[in-house]
């Protein structure tokens, strides 16, 4: 059975879809507490190669050295969940890809791992077009594991959309 949620994103991820199509522009995702959500709400489209490069899943620390070009010290000093390792990784994802534009997620999705200063549902953001700096974002969002990580698939595209508008 399909759910009210599934179906709006369907619909959010078709419409991302038809944006890109129609700025012929193609995107490339750094998903690390989605675990690949992101990726797989798009590829649901049919025909979504056209317009969807490829997804990093940089689920650890290593991981966003290694396959999006992180430094170390950058984690080191900001923590993986903050603006500064999103940015990172947006131009990272960028770096490494074919692709125009980027988004890139790290959160804390809990239910442990969260601090006073990051506590569970703690998501930061950015997204990024080729030659230009990122836009960052630090958000917070409420429920349990699965209901971080949906509000942060939807918040990712729903913002995509925003960020395509406002450059033309």
């Amino acid at each position: 059975m399909t759910s009210e949620s599934d179906l709006k994103l369907v619909s959010l991820a078709g419409g991302v879809g038809m944006r890109l199509q129609q700025d012929g522009l193609t995107l490339v995702l750094a998903e690390s507490c989605t675990g690949g959500w992101v990726a797989k709400a798009l590829t649901d489209i049919p025909g979504s190669s056209a317009w969807f490069d490829r997804g990093f899943v940089t689920y650890s620390n290593a991981a966003k050295q290694e396959m999006l070009g992180v430094d170390t010290t950058t984690i080191g000093q900001w923590g993986a969940v903050s603006e500064q390792v999103v940015a990172a990784m947006t131009n990272g994802a960028l770096v490494r890809s074919r692709a125009d534009v980027a988004i890139a997620i790290s959160g804390i999705a809990g239910p442990g791992g969260g601090s006073a200063e990051k506590p569970v549902g703690t998501v930061c953001f950015s997204w990024q077009l080729r030659s230009q700096e990122p836009a960052v974002r630090r958000e917070h969002f409420s429920g349990d594991r699965e209901a971080v990580r949906l509000q942060s698939v939807f918040y990712a595209l729903e913002q995509l959309l925003e960020v395509l508008a406002a450059n033309g």
